[in-house]
């Protein structure tokens, strides 16, 4: 296994040279040599995604001052949508830039084994980086912030609510407006909570927004991750062609607070497990389960 891994590295870096590419990506959870993470760890142009705390820990035993390290939530996804989580969370961090062409390396956990190569050019996989807009990393005040928002969400995925998927939608930053534009359902679990108590960078609240998600309406989060509301309802809705065919209120409520807003929308599907992110009023990326 170690040679083939050391095989598909040296093969993702001489297409990137030929095609120009600005990073290589690596899913290193599955690199057993510590030459070859070693090797990985001096290049300066290859960002380490890593899902295992073990791995992560490990790393920065070899290297604890390199910065293009990232922590990719420890799901079963597609390896299409290993490789958006993975670029997303770079993107959020400044590691890769908007216009970027990256080659990535992902595989399969069961296996063991690097067994996907793949080129992500980010202006024509992201559409809002192609549309002229500001690209989302703009729109975050606390990339980390963001990062835990999409591991909890992708974890609530996959883990449902006792046995059942779940099904609803976090709106992050602009909170004024995103207030504003929407109306409480039912009576704000968290309205006398303390900032302190529920601010999702505290990985105990992860169970409460469990909880919560059977409410309908949407989470309502400050840029510096303080839940301010569950249970609203999202006035502002979208019908548009850009939107895919068969999404329902929720999403197109996701698009729509995002059209008039500064905010981001996650959503999960209910049908499907399925996560989108609304930016803009559009569709910035599916993450899509393994099937």
């Amino acid at each position: 296994m170690d040679e083939i891994n050391a095989s598909m590295i040296r093969h993702a870096y001489q297409v990137a040279e030929e095609i120009g590419a600005n990073a290589v990506l690596v899913y290193v959870d599955l690199i057993q040599s510590r030459e070859n993470l070693g090797d990985l760890l001096r290049e300066s142009h290859c960002v380490l995604a890593a899902r295992n705390k073990n791995v992560l820990d490990e790393l920065k035993t070899l290297n604890g001052d390199n910065d293009r390290i990232i922590q990719v939530p420890y799901m079963k996804l597609s390896r299409h949508s290993q490789v958006k989580v993975a670029a997303m969370i770079a993107l959020s961090k400044g590691l890769i830039r908007r216009n970027d062409r990256i080659v990535c390396l992902s595989g399969s956990p069961k296996y063991g084994i690097l067994d996907n190569l793949a080129v992500l050019d980010l202006e024509r996989e992201f559409e809002l980086l192609s549309s002229g807009s500001l690209d989302i990393a703009g729109q975050m005040a606390q990339p980390e912030v963001f990062e835990r928002l999409l591991t909890i969400v992708l974890e609530l995925a996959v883990e449902g609510k006792e046995g059942r998927p779940l099904g609803t939608v976090f709106v992050l930053g602009d909170h004024e407006k995103v207030l504003s534009m929407s109306s409480q359902m039912v009576i704000n679990p968290f309205k006398a909570v303390p900032d302190e108590e529920k601010n999702i960078l505290d990985p105990a609240l992860k169970e409460t927004l469990r909880e919560f998600s059977s409410i309908d309406g949407a989470f309502v989060i400050r840029d510096d991750g303080v839940v301010l509301a569950a249970g609203r309802h999202l006035a502002p809705s979208v019908e548009t062609s850009e939107l895919p065919q068969g999404l329902g209120a929720r999403h197109r409520s996701a698009a729509g607070i995002t059209a008039l807003s500064n905010a981001i929308a996650v959503v999960i599907s209910e049908s499907t497990g399925d996560v989108r992110i609304f930016s803009r009023g559009k569709l910035y990326m599916e993450i899509e389960k393994a099937k």
